[in-house]
């Protein structure tokens, strides 16, 4: 696994993004408004908010899932509303995602599982390598032979972690990774996730409710009717927060 932390870091930067979602022909569901945030290649950032404050919007658009109605956001040296097609999808194997559900193939075995992502297309590396590389990497040497049934809930989200790296991405995006598992599991997958992040210099954000998992980032993001109404700094070894501004004043 590449542990080249110049290649594989990203900043991010949203500059008043807002993104609707249309009801009928005359209501629509504000889900981010006028949202500005800027994102250090190599943190580790838990978006806070309750259901519905826009946390896993604010993802999606970052991941090029979505586009916004309206601002810009940059990852890296790319604005994405100017790509095309194209483009963007190739910016979407620049991130990798991790979800609450683990969306694991049930007929497939852990290692290609892992493997999926890059199945549709022609690359320039041992696939087959990389995927036990990376299944080692998370703890699961020896299971990549697994069905998915034979794997318990935390080894299911350590082999969709495996998966999220396997096109070596700038970006990992997580929504609420541990709120299928329970909180000695959820622990130890927030842990391999940051260790994952300080051996590859990777910018991670996590989407999450619980503020164990929001204790171990470096940056707390409050979110709340799609609006940013915090952002602190905090310092997990000492205890120690301070607040910052956020661009634009959102």
């Amino acid at each position: 696994m590449s542990t080249d932390a110049a290649t594989s870091a990203a900043r991010i930067e949203l500059r008043d993004v807002t993104r609707r979602y249309r009801v009928d022909e005359t209501q629509a569901i504000t889900a981010l408004d006028g949202v500005s945030l800027s994102v250090a290649s190599g943190s580790a950032v838990a978006i806070l908010g309750p259901s519905g404050s826009g946390k896993s919007t604010l993802l999606h658009v970052i991941g090029g899932l979505e586009r916004p109605d309206a601002g810009s956001v940059n990852v890296g040296d790319r604005e994405l509303s100017s790509l095309s097609g194209r483009e963007l999808a190739a910016h979407r194997r620049r991130v990798g995602f991790v979800f609450q559900q683990f969306n694991l193939l049930p007929a497939l075995t852990a290692a290609d599982n892992v493997l999926a992502p890059v199945l549709p297309f022609r690359v320039d590396f041992d696939a087959g390598a990389r995927a036990r590389r990376l299944l080692d990497a998370v703890g699961l040497a020896g299971r990549e032979n697994s069905l998915p049934s034979r794997l318990s809930g935390g080894q299911q989200q350590r082999v969709a972690i495996a998966r999220a790296l396997v096109w070596e991405p700038a970006v990992i995006l997580a929504d609420e990774p541990t709120g299928n598992l329970d909180s000695r599991t959820g622990g130890e997958i927030i842990e391999l996730i940051l260790s994952l992040r300080d051996r590859r210099g990777t910018t991670v954000l996590i989407a999450t409710h619980d503020p164990e998992v929001a204790g171990r980032c470096d940056r707390l993001v409050q979110l709340a009717d799609g609006r940013v109404v915090g952002d602190v700094v905090t310092s997990a070894s000492h205890g120690v927060a301070s607040e910052i501004a956020t661009p634009g004043g959102s």
